[in-house]
């Protein structure tokens, strides 16, 4: 198991670019940050974590520009959305983004994705809440189309465009890897088997995750795909122990554990990029 993090990015915590140097100094295999493009300041819809949605989500900083900050001052970080709210993106103008990135990047760029949780945040944006599964995977299969094919075409309900040139094309061939992030539900499972190279689960969300794995897998191998090619990227929005590390390990299932820093100045962390690394070294995933 490889061991990334994960950062809110506001602009009162650690830069990007200065956060993707530590990281990759201490042995991190990857960085991801997440996306908000903004948060509706009257909203019914309850944030998933319980109780008050914590400040970072009102200030979180684009991801795509922060990756590609991070990218031109490392050289073997992956840098990741984690996730990247497909619904809120119009899939020509995302594809030329995310293919960008992975040109800057050459070819380190992991496409975390999802539908997301804030029904006023994705109404905002022209998606209906109860059909934004529907609109993500016709994105994301344009998207592959886009960056797969010399003149790409799509006809479906919610994307639809006759023969178009999209450039640049991805390093990563066929493209960097659809990472498919979902609540503890068997419906983003079957999601997740029909058309994700990964999964990105979370774990305060799972009952019992390795029931959820198991699961996932005989649907993968339902589908005629092998689990090894659909890795999981373990998710942490909260805060993840040493001893939450060690169970993801023993599992032996996960690709990679993504604990959460501290959304904090660049002296905090620092320390617990240190603390993390140690750990890491611990467990045999550095």
């Amino acid at each position: 198991m490889k061991l990334g993090v994960f950062h809110f990015n506001t602009e009162y915590s650690i830069r990007a670019d200065e956060l993707a140097i530590a990281a990759e100094e201490r042995g991190f295999e990857s960085l991801w940050f997440p996306e908000h493009t903004h948060i509706p300041a009257s909203r019914l819809t309850e944030w998933p974590g319980k109780g008050p949605l914590p400040r970072e989500y009102v200030h979180m900083s684009d991801p795509f520009v922060s990756a590609a900050a991070a990218a031109v001052v490392t050289k073997t970080l992956k840098l990741g959305t984690g996730i990247c709210l497909v619904v809120e993106h119009d899939p020509l103008a995302l594809a030329k983004t995310v293919a960008t990135v992975d040109q800057i990047s050459n070819g380190r760029f992991l496409f975390g994705v999802g539908a997301g949780w804030n029904r006023e945040e994705m109404e905002n944006h022209g998606t209906a809440y109860d059909k934004r599964w529907k609109v993500l995977e016709e994105r994301v299969r344009a998207m592959k189309a886009l960056w797969t094919e010399e003149e790409a075409s799509f006809h479906g309900e919610y994307v639809d465009f006759d023969r178009v040139w999209s450039y640049p094309k991805p390093v990563q061939k066929p493209h960097p890897p659809v990472i498919l992030g979902t609540f503890a539900s068997a419906w983003g499972r079957k999601r997740v088997a029909e058309f994700g190279d990964g999964w990105i689960p979370i774990d305060r969300f799972h009952g019992d995750l390795a029931t959820d794995i198991a699961d996932l897998h005989q649907r993968l191998r339902d589908k005629g795909r092998d689990p090894a090619s659909v890795p999981i990227s373990m998710f942490d929005i909260f805060e993840t122990s040493e001893d939450d590390l060690k169970r993801f390990a023993d599992l032996g299932a996960i690709e990679r554990a993504i604990p959460r820093c501290p959304t904090a100045d660049k002296d905090t962390v620092l320390r617990w990029l240190d603390k993390y690394a140690a750990i890491g070294r611990r467990i045999g995933a550095m």
